[in-house]
């Protein structure tokens, strides 16, 4: 309330002194502005961005002067604003098949990798502990809720982990089981499990129930659906069919990711994505900062406009056809003429 005072002080003193001003200008408007006694749109609009800019400019450092110094510390996030994302990969030695991306030249778990990264960039990661869960046989859980992101982009980078495994047919409900097992003691409706592999059988019964912290699920197919590729004597490609099966059991979605990215839209319905827009993050010291510059910027530049722009006279011209007595006929220019 102070700063508006000191301002509304200074616009008031600047307007009085503005019209004082322009009551000595209109004494000698004809030798600055011409016959037309008339200055140019800069010098009209001066007055008026004069006043404004140092009402603005005590307003600014006013509100400064009369708030906190703000302090800078590494935040630590509320528990209660915490995203878990807990990722079930497939790591089996089909994911290593060359026929996924939009032009089928990319591995599944490279394809996978590029879906994850864009994830990253459109997801506000400090607001999210990630977990791993290898899945092969069995399921191994490899990083849980983590927030180094390097860490997990290390591990999708086509990690051999299926090395870890004894040979045999990909397990997938193992790995939702471990997901599940992990974050039930987790706050409600805080985790979102992500599933990306290739596809793969799956019994009829051993789908677990999911807990109150899962908000939702997504599974992700990787490699092409149509042909496939030959790997240990069979035939690999993505299983659409089971993966939607698997979503469906999960009460959540699938997406099949071997040509587009995870929509935008699907991640807003899976995450909590903050939707301010930046100006609604801005506090009154920015709006501070934001006035002071402005106007110290307009202050710094006017008198250039005006010695530049203010007027369009430019006395002692002198034109060729100007007669005497003319407005374009000065004293220099008679002394040309003759």
């Amino acid at each position: 309330m102070v700063a508006e005072i000191i301002a509304f002080a200074v616009l008031v003193f600047t307007a009085v002194a503005e019209l004082i001003h322009q009551q000595r200008i209109s004494r000698i408007a004809i030798l600055a502005f011409g016959p037309g006694r008339l200055p140019a749109l800069t010098g009209l609009a001066a007055p008026f961005l004069r006043t404004l800019s140092m009402a603005a400019l005590a307003w600014g450092l006013a509100t400064l002067a009369f708030s906190d110094p703000r302090v800078f510390r590494a935040e630590v996030l509320p528990e209660n604003e915490v995203e878990h994302v807990v990722i079930v990969l497939d790591v089996s030695p089909s994911m290593k098949l060359v026929d996924a991306g939009p032009k089928a030249d990319v591995s599944r778990s490279q394809r996978v990798s590029q879906l994850m990264e864009s994830f990253f960039k459109r997801v506000v990661m400090e607001k999210v502990r990630l977990s791993i869960i290898a899945v092969y046989t069995g399921a191994k859980p490899v990083v849980i809720d983590t927030r180094d992101v390097e860490v997990v982009r290390n591990i999708l980078d086509d990690l051999p982990m299926y090395q870890a495994f004894n040979p045999g047919q990909t397990d997938l409900l193992a790995g939702i089981r471990s997901a599940v097992e992990i974050s039930a003691s987790w706050r409600k409706d805080s985790t979102t499990i992500i599933v990306l592999s290739d596809g793969d059988s799956v019994p009829p019964a051993g789908m677990p129930a999911m807990p109150p912290s899962v908000r939702g699920s997504i599974v992700v197919g990787v490699g092409d659906p149509r042909s496939g590729k030959f790997i240990n004597g069979y035939q690999s490609r993505q299983d659409v069919s089971t993966l939607r099966q698997i979503a469906t059991r999960m009460s959540g979605l699938y997406h099949n990711g071997n040509e587009k990215q995870i929509s935008s839209s699907v991640l807003s319905s899976l995450m909590n994505v903050d939707s301010d827009t930046p100006f609604e993050e801005l506090t009154r010291r920015e709006y501070a900062l934001a006035a002071v510059g402005v106007s110290s910027f307009i202050l710094a530049i006017l008198p250039w406009l005006l010695v530049n722009c203010g007027t369009p006279w430019k006395p002692g011209a002198f034109r060729a056809d100007a007669s005497p007595g003319s407005p374009d006929y000065s004293t220099s220019g008679r002394a040309k003429a003759t």
